[in-house]
């Protein structure tokens, strides 16, 4: 098994110390209760890791580590950006924990107009929730880079950004349960970019679906079964890293 992660400002190079503190070494020495000599991950979130031997506890919220090994990971290729329809109640977070589970890069929230969730006034409080899930997700995981979390979405900010992706050689994938082709029928290998597009339980309308196939999207469907707004990018995701290098042996 692999060594637990923790985030910290600054990854160090190979025979340096790095203190472990605040929340991060809280959680490290008090819950999951390391000790000297044991090895842990230390990593910022943007891709820089390092595997340590923890030296010294030098409290109840902080320890020090040193470095044996350091290593950058490149974001994974194509892009995957995950525009999410806000899911109800506590499906809300899960779908962006396993979005980041499953390897997305950006998660962008979307009012859509079947959400039964509405962030009306409240758009920042729910994006923090998001980033910290995803914060998380990416912890347990042990990725080396958090997705960004964007700001709450409109329908027009969404045809906004799939025009944009569509223009610069990226692919639009809307998930539908009468989607007009599978996954393995879209031309992912070569794409600049991938954007997804998850509606709400109530699905997408059909004004939405016209719109974004309109401007050169896809209308895709997953398989069979009828899977849940939070569930679904991370089924299409998983999808994707098999059908492109994003999951290819490093």
């Amino acid at each position: 098994m692999s060594p637990p992660l923790f985030w910290v400002a600054d990854v160090p190079r190979a025979g340096t110390d790095v203190v472990v503190s605040g929340p991060e070494g809280r959680h490290a020495v008090t819950v999951t209760r390391l000790a000297v000599g044991e090895e842990l991950i230390a990593c910022d979130g943007r891709g820089s890791t390092a595997r340590c031997e923890i030296v010294a506890i030098t409290g109840k919220d902080s320890l020090v580590a040193r470095a044996h090994t350091y290593a950058y990971a490149d974001p994974p290729r194509p892009r995957v950006t995950v525009v999410q329809a806000l899911p109800k109640s506590e499906r809300s977070e899960l779908a962006v924990d396993l979005a980041t589970e499953a390897g997305a890069d950006e998660i962008v929230p979307w009012q859509a107009a079947r959400c039964v969730a509405r962030w009306t006034g409240k758009a920042e409080k729910g994006r923090e929730k998001w980033r910290a899930a995803a914060t998380a997700a990416a912890k347990q995981s042990r990725r080396p880079w958090i997705p960004s979390i964007a700001p709450l979405a409109s329908t027009t900010d969404v045809r906004s950004r799939c025009a944009d992706a569509i223009a610069t050689g990226g692919v639009v994938a809307v998930l539908h349960e009468h989607g007009a082709v599978g996954l393995r029928d879209v031309a992912l290998g070569e794409a600049a970019e991938i954007v997804l597009v998850v509606g709400p339980e109530g699905g997408l309308d059909d004004t939405e679906i016209a719109d974004l196939t309109a401007l050169g999207a896809t209308s895709v469907i997953l398989g069979p079964e009828v899977l849940r707004t939070s569930t679904a990018a991370a089924v299409a995701l998983g999808a994707i890293g098999v059908l492109t290098d994003r999951w290819a042996t490093r």
